[in-house]
């Protein structure tokens, strides 16, 4: 296990859930998602807009790689009317990238 991998499972997780599936770590925090596919760290994120709907948003970095040049944001993926729709998107999109071009 790698540094950052290590600090995303042993950091301190107060008002959270955890969840270990398979090969997959998920950490719900609020409107994040951290999750590791592949070789990424995948943080999956959602915000709220002023008309209620929710941006999904993803921010993947190389677990092997901590220099910026590893790390990929996107932002407004799509939108939906749910905080968990949101995320649920950004997942799936993030997985879709890593395995076409990760």
């Amino acid at each position: 296990m790698n540094r950052l991998e290590w600090l995303w499972v042993n950091a301190p997780v107060p008002f959270c859930t955890v969840r270990a599936h398979s090969n997959i770590i998920k950490i719900k925090m609020q409107n994040k998602q951290v999750q590791q596919y592949n070789g990424y760290a995948v943080q999956s994120s959602a915000h709220r807009l002023p008309d209620g709907n929710f941006s999904s948003n993803l921010l993947l970095e190389r677990l092997d790689n901590a220099r910026a040049e590893g790390r990929y944001w996107f932002y407004s993926l799509d939108y939906f009317t749910s905080e968990e729709q949101a995320l649920q998107y950004s997942c799936q999109w993030a997985r879709n990238w890593v395995d076409t071009r990760g």
